[in-house]
Formats: structure tokens, C-alpha cells, sequence
């Protein structure tokens, strides 16, 4: 990740066009632009849950739930449009009752 910020309870990262197909298992084709919608989930078994309420609505698995090198857990689905969503959890992050995410907490 090269930048981060946040808009109220959106941030905003920034990740390397091709680092992002690799870590999604999705090549920059025409089909994938190289962006993703993130969720972020406040634990692993959040990540899994939603995951898996994510497929049983159609989606399709790019990437299951794992630890990823950042020391987070996370996962990759594309739902029915073809969209690319990744699920993840930060250890290093805290959200709030109302959906804020604060990195770096």
C-alpha cells in the first residue's frame, strides 16, 4: 500500500495496479480495471461471514479468507456484475458503532 486516508467511514487506499491482480487472483484484463470495493470486518469470523453470505448471493470466489502479509486476514469475491470486493480485517484498525474505520489505532 502506498497511500491511506479517510473520508469520514471511507478510506481510501491506494495499491499497485499489478499488485492488486495478484493479491485479487484477477489479471488486469478488461474485465478487472485493477479497483476493488473493500469491506472491512472487525475480525476474522467476520471476514469468513461475510464471505460466505457473499457467495450464497451469487458471487463467485476469487481468493478465499487468509492471512496476508500486511498481518491482516483477508479475501476477494466478484459478485454477479462482474465487480471485485475484497473482505478484509485489520488488526491494526478500530470501528466504531457507527461504521468509522480509524487505521492505525
Amino acid at each position: 500500500m502506498s497511500a491511506s486516508t479517510s473520508c469520514r467511514a471511507w478510506p481510501w487506499v491506494l495499491f499497485g495496479r499489478a499488485a492488486l491482480a495478484e493479491d485479487a487472483k484477477r489479471p488486469i484484463d478488461g474485465t478487472f480495471s485493477g479497483v476493488t470495493i473493500a469491506i472491512n470486518e472487525p475480525s476474522r469470523e467476520g471476514v469468513d461471514a461475510t464471505f460466505a453470505e457473499a457467495l450464497a448471493a451469487g458471487a463467485k470466489a476469487l481468493k478465499a479468507p487468509e492471512p496476508v502479509f500486511w498481518g491482516g486476514y483477508s479475501g476477494y469475491f466478484a459478485d454477479p456484475d462482474g465487480h471485485v470486493w475484497e473482505v478484509a480485517h485489520n488488526p491494526g484498525s478500530v470501528i466504531g458503532a457507527d461504521g468509522s474505520t480509524t487505521f492505525g489505532a
